[in-house]
């Protein structure tokens, strides 16, 4: 049989005769999630709609304020979308894998008080020493959460409490120093920061690397340990959204119009946590769409600044927490239509098992309901030969057998 001849499950591959669609799958291992390829049509559907609410919330901003889609006004709304967005991506990254990281909001704020403090230095002067903080901060935070293999919002809670402890130290609010202005840089700072989530977005649906990142996900007992790999990844992941965090808080500091007060920064957590499970993030980890971050942070951003342009004081403890409840319900929706489709229930379709540590698929015996219920009985009219009788046959009748 060639390999374009259909079998019941598909083309034959010629020199097994195992179904293709079987060995699609064939190096899938279920210790590390389900086999088959994530169905992305529910984040198609959600990006759609967060779209037409942004068009709709755009439309209502134009016509309460136009000045803040133009001109200054423009180049401050994008750097501040900028800050959200790296936020966001900060968010999703860890949620990606599974290992959500809250102490990006006290990170963010940390990260801002000091770059208003020594912002008269330079930017490099500035920015260089806190990457280089948010990097082994983030590393420790790792360590944590991949040798102890503790739950990551566990471990992230008790570095947020070091990162407030150095945010309380400060009393008064801190004005921003330093001559640097990221509003001559708008539009190539939110150009970066949109290539940066699309193409995240596009290469997180790649089933390999998809896979990949999300091997954190637990998918049994989630005190057992996921691998060498899983936590190399995660590791990655945590560090990476460390140091993002940080970045964000620069550009919120470089971004205001008054001092900076020393808060905790959890209303930041939130937000960030927020926007990224708005954005088709699943908030069990490996699932995610590729215009969803983009498009939820434009989203929440004109919010703010159409709440901002009607006078309306809007705490982003609230903001956060619409953003979470929405995205929960959005994680239960993708959750539920986003995971690889079931196989077909087909009867002449052979069941597949995996053998533990293998990750072969190998043909599972089913049960045999056809048999009769006794052997077939010899005539009484011919003699019975034990050596010939039929029930043990299992050769074609020769030309010449007279039997």
């Amino acid at each position: 049989m060639g390999y374009d001849e259909p079998g019941p499950n598909g083309p034959i591959e010629p020199s097994s005769g195992v179904p293709a669609a079987v060995l699609e799958n064939a190096f899938d291992d279920p210790h590390h999630g389900e086999p088959g390829r994530d169905r992305v049509g529910v984040h198609v559907v959600w990006e759609i709609v967060l779209l037409l609410g942004l068009a709709a919330v755009a439309w209502l901003l134009w016509r309460e304020d136009p000045a803040v889609l133009r001109g200054d006004g423009l180049r401050s709304f994008l750097v501040g979308v900028v800050a959200l967005g790296l936020l966001a991506l900060a968010a999703g990254l860890s949620l990606r894998t599974a290992a959500v990281n809250l102490a990006i909001g006290p990170v963010a704020v940390a990260a801002g008080l000091h770059f208003a403090e020594q912002g008269d230095r330079g930017v490099v002067a500035a920015v260089a020493p806190a990457a280089a903080v948010a990097a082994v901060g983030g590393l420790l935070l790792a360590l944590a959460v991949v040798v102890l293999h503790v739950p990551s919002w566990a471990a992230s809670l008790a570095g947020a409490a070091g990162v407030v402890v150095y945010i309380e130290r400060r009393a008064a609010p801190v004005l921003a120093q330093g001559e640097y202005d990221p509003h001559r840089h708008a539009f190539y700072l939110f150009a970066g920061f949109a290539a940066v989530a699309v193409l995240g977005g596009l290469f997180g649906a790649i089933r390999a690397i998809r896979r990949l990142v999300g091997r954190f996900r637990p998918v049994a007992d989630p005190a057992r340990r996921r691998g060498t790999v899983a936590a190399i990844v995660t590791a990655g992941a945590l560090v990476c959204s460390t140091v993002l965090a940080m970045l964000a808080g620069v550009l919120v500091a470089a971004n205001a119009t008054g001092p900076l007060a020393p808060t905790a920064g959890l209303d930041w957590t939130l937000v960030g946590v927020g926007v990224a499970l708005l954005a088709g993030t699943s908030a069990y980890g490996r699932r995610g769409g590729i215009f969803g971050t983009l498009l939820a942070v434009c989203l929440v951003a004109a919010f703010l600044a159409y709440a901002r342009a009607r006078g309306w004081t809007v705490s982003r403890w609230a903001v956060g927490g619409v953003t979470l409840g929405v995205g929960l319900v959005v994680t239960r929706l993708v959750e539920r239509y986003g995971r690889p489709g079931s196989r077909s229930a087909d009867p002449t379709e052979p069941a597949v098992d995996v053998t533990a540590g293998s990750g072969w698929e190998v043909p599972r015996p089913r049960p045999v309901d056809n048999w009769p219920p006794t052997l077939p009985t010899p005539s009484a009219e011919t003699p019975v030969d034990p050596w010939r009788t039929p029930r043990w046959e299992t050769e074609p009748r020769r030309w010449d057998d007279d039997r």
